[in-house]
């Protein structure tokens, strides 16, 4: 039985508990980070020393970091189907690596300032001149999503579902829930609907709403 250190609300751990479901992978979770159980106690930081969720134990082994943590599951447990999670393909593995590793380290750092001023209401974060240029900033990354997805009429590493479009779903449904423009983006609303269908979205991207 895998377990799942961190509490829901994170899109991070929401990663992983979508990858589960897709998975059909059994869990127990328990609520760490900020409103439950401390991550700075040395329980915790003795598995992460970080001091951030998610972090999994799998039996014996330990890991953190939420894009690890779905590679490692994927890879682990996705058995023999043909229709792959985390393609075997170096070439499609790569591919879904791209926008993994892209929503990690463009995508959410352009959305920070606007979400934490916006969403968590961060005293440190209200300056309009910085809302401003990381909503603009945010829209142009959300530009570059709506455009792969013209592209490939379907997912957003190619025609099938795939690992990469878990965090990527993820992050456009923060934007979508963040108070800042959304017009021009048919591609990235169809998308999401046409990830409707899966009870992973539906539990874990959208939080159990339509």
């Amino acid at each position: 039985m895998i377990q799942i250190l961190g509490k829901t609300s994170s899109i991070n751990v929401r990663k992983v508990l979508w990858t589960c479901a897709e998975l059909a992978l059994p869990f127990e979770q328990e609520n760490w980070g900020s409103g439950f159980r401390a991550t700075g106690v040395p329980e915790f930081l003795a598995l992460n020393p970080n001091a951030m969720v998610p972090v999994i134990k799998d039996g014996e082994f330990v890991l953190w970091e939420s894009n690890s943590i779905i590679r490692y599951l994927a890879g682990r447990y996705q058995g023999e189907s043909l229709d792959l999670l985390y393609p075997r393909d170096p070439c499609e593995r790569a591919r879904c690596d791209q926008w993994i590793d892209w929503q990690a380290s463009e995508l959410n750092r352009a959305w920070s300032y606007a979400f934490l001023a916006l969403v968590r209401h961060s005293p440190a974060h209200q300056d309009p001149r910085q809302i401003e240029l990381s909503a603009a900033n945010w829209a142009r990354h959300m530009g570059i999503v709506e455009n792969q997805l013209e592209k490939t009429g379907a997912f957003i590493a190619g025609p099938a579902f795939s690992l990469a479009d878990i965090p990527i779903a993820l992050s456009i449904n923060r934007w979508l829930e963040t108070p800042v423009e959304h017009g021009g983006m048919p591609a990235v609303t169809a998308y999401m609907e046409r990830l409707g269908a899966r009870e992973g979205f539906r539990k874990y991207c959208r939080n159990g709403t339509p």
